[in-house]
């Protein structure tokens, strides 16, 4: 039985996981239908991608079950295709909005920090929640960590805790809460707005965000210090320091 089903409405594609009863696992073979999907939609002339699921778990993660069953082989093939499959959300030129309406936990948590926004009903809550036990949350963390930064994203992962749906939004792991009631309003709101214009200006647009933002700090400092360097020199930029220097109101030109 299929663990998830892709529908389109409009210019929108929906992706909705649809194993409640197993708390919508991230196995193997979901994770290879959900990249399916996501390949699909990102071929299509769709404007953008929903991520959604059912049942009262958003999703629980990795399927504990099934890693029991596997070798360290078998757990590194697993990991390579949630890799994939998050990576995937990154280079597809559609923006990818999580619906996150309960808890989202661990690789759950991941696909929620992978996607490029996300909007969360009031009662969602998320976790790592390998500092509880035994198998730290190593790869969720890569995610999730380039939302949250360093202090909360260590405090996620070593205290296993929970955060609710308001704290997320003020870390950075979602956009923006709404009552539960109104989360398909806010949800299409925020997809309204953010597939105007020009469409391939936009896939242009999140394909070199990403790549900015991937930089290693030796990069990142390397643009930016031949920027500042520049804007020092010349400009509003050296108008400003002279200004301090000389105790006087700058005169900016711009």
């Amino acid at each position: 039985m299929p663990a998830l089903t892709s529908t389109r409405d409009d210019d929108v594609v929906t992706i909705t996981l649809t194993a409640p009863e197993r708390r919508n696992p991230l196995s193997t073979s979901t994770l290879r239908e959900l990249g399916a999907a996501l390949d699909d939609a990102a071929g299509s002339d769709a404007l953008a991608v929903v991520l959604a699921s059912t049942g009262a778990v958003w999703s629980t993660g990795h399927d504990l079950k099934e890693m029991a069953t596997l070798d360290e082989a078998g757990l590194r093939e697993l990991f390579d295709t949630c890799t994939a499959v998050m990576r995937r959300i990154e280079v597809m030129p559609q923006p990818v909005v999580a619906r996150v309406h309960a808890l989202a936990t661990a690789a759950g948590c991941q696909l929620v920090a992978s996607c490029d926004l996300a909007v969360a009903a009031a009662s969602a809550r998320f976790a790592a929640p390998g500092g509880r036990g035994g198998l730290f949350c190593h790869t969720p963390m890569v995610a999730i960590a380039r939302n949250v930064g360093r202090k909360r994203a260590l405090e996620l992962a070593l205290t296993g805790d929970e955060i609710d749906a308001a704290t997320a939004a003020d870390w950075g792991l979602v956009n923006r809460v709404v009552a539960d009631e109104d989360l398909d309003v806010a949800v299409a709101d925020l997809v309204q707005r953010v597939t105007r214009g020009s469409r391939s200006s936009k896939a242009v647009g999140k394909r070199t965000l990403y790549a900015q933002m991937d930089r290693t700090i030796d990069g990142a400092y390397e643009v930016a210090i031949d920027v500042m360097a520049r804007s020092a020199a010349t400009g509003d930029g050296a108008e400003g320091i002279a200004a301090f220097a000389e105790k006087r109101p700058p005169r900016f030109a711009s």
